[in-house]
Formats: C-alpha cells, structure tokens, sequence
C-alpha cells in the first residue's frame, strides 16, 4: 500500500528523494525499520518508514506528510498488520498558519461506511488532532477497503495542496516544530519506542532531520 501512496504522490508532485543517512535502517520495539526521506516540489517533505518483526508476520508502515510550501496540515499515515488484524490511522494536526477547507475529507471518509472505529486512547495531542482524522480496525476482509480509504485520503491531500495558499517555508515549520517538539517532550507511541531503543539524542534528530524535517 505503501507504493501505492508514494505513486499517488509522483502523479502529482516531483519527488526528491534525499539521503536519511544513519536512520536509513533503525530498530525499536522489535521491529526493523527501513526509513526513507523525500522533498515533494512545492508541498514539503514526504517520510516512509517500512518495518517488519516475527518474519514479516508483524508490519507496520508509517507515511508522514510535512508541509512548508503549501499551508495544509501535518498528515500522517500508519497501517498496521499483525495477527489476522488490520489497523489503518491517518492523522491531521492543526499546523496551519491560517484557514485551510478540509471539507473535501468527508468525501474520502465516505469509504470508511460500515468499518469499525478503532480507540487511541487519550493523548497529549488531541487538541492539535483535526476532525478529519481516522483510526479504523478490522480484519484481512477489510483491507480492500481500507486501501481505497488510504488512497482517497493521500489524494484528496495532494489535491488540496494545488489550491492551498502558499506560505512562507521558515514560518511554517516553525508552526511544525512546535508538534515535533511537543512529541519529543510530552512523547507518543511511536515516539516513547524510538526513545527508549536508540535513546532521546538520537531520537531527537531523526525526528528533526529525517521524519519531519523541522531541522536539515
């Protein structure tokens, strides 16, 4: 699914990929993690991590979207598959610097009719988490349809970043750093298993210079 999303992007937008140097294979919580890093022409910058555990019966994929040319929110993309289960989380946060119309999301959400709501829990962010947001689970019967959502959401994205205002690139992730800052403070799942596998330094610039690239 993964390729897919990155294929929707290059329809759209010139990828660059560039280099995640010593985060290009990372390991936490069991799990090895391929990480790639890319400069979408004209939006910002495009993540994917790839990770596998327990012989590739375990995966997770993440894809995270970082604006500064274009001022849409910060999206982020994890599918989950692991024991007959699937978990599909796409994530918005209020980085924006003015008004954005998301409105076309609902389109998108229209795919999601009759899947199940999966529970995050509370978390420190969920002021900053848009209502468009979704985090959904079901079982191998629902991966066709959670792949048609994934797409529809990555599409609507690239689409809005053609007419969302242009911003200024400092200013605006300036505005990303704050959430970036904020998960290297307060934490997150993702967050706390890469902290305690390769420690809050390294962390702190993977996530700077690599994931969300708030610092080059």
């Amino acid at each position: 699914m993964t390729e897919l999303i990155i294929e929707a992007v290059k329809a759209k937008r010139t990828l660059t990929e560039l280099s995640a140097g010593e985060f290009s294979t990372v390991k936490a919580s069991g799990m090895i993690f391929n990480i790639s890093r890319y400069r979408a022409e004209g939006l910002g910058t495009v993540s994917v991590m790839r990770g596998s555990a327990m012989l590739g019966l375990m995966k997770m994929d993440t894809v995270i979207f970082t604006p500064d040319e274009r001022d849409l929110p910060l999206l982020s993309y994890d599918r989950i598959h692991v024991a007959g289960k699937d978990t599909l989380i796409i994530e918005l946060y209020d980085t924006l610097l003015g008004e954005c119309d998301l409105s076309a999301f609902d389109r998108a959400k229209e795919y999601s009719e009759g899947t199940s709501d999966h529970d995050l829990g509370a978390h420190w962010y969920d002021d900053i988490k848009l209502p468009e947001s979704i985090s959904k689970r079901g079982k191998k019967k629902n991966s066709s349809v959670f792949d048609l959502l994934s797409l529809a959401y990555v599409k609507t994205y690239i689409d809005l970043a053609a007419t969302a205002r242009k911003c200024d690139p400092k200013e605006k992730t300036a505005k990303n750093a704050l959430y970036v800052e904020g998960l290297l403070k307060n934490g997150g799942p993702s967050t706390d298993a890469f902290k305690k596998a390769i420690g809050e330094e390294k962390t702190a610039r993977l996530f700077r210079n690599v994931l969300f690239g708030t610092e080059q």
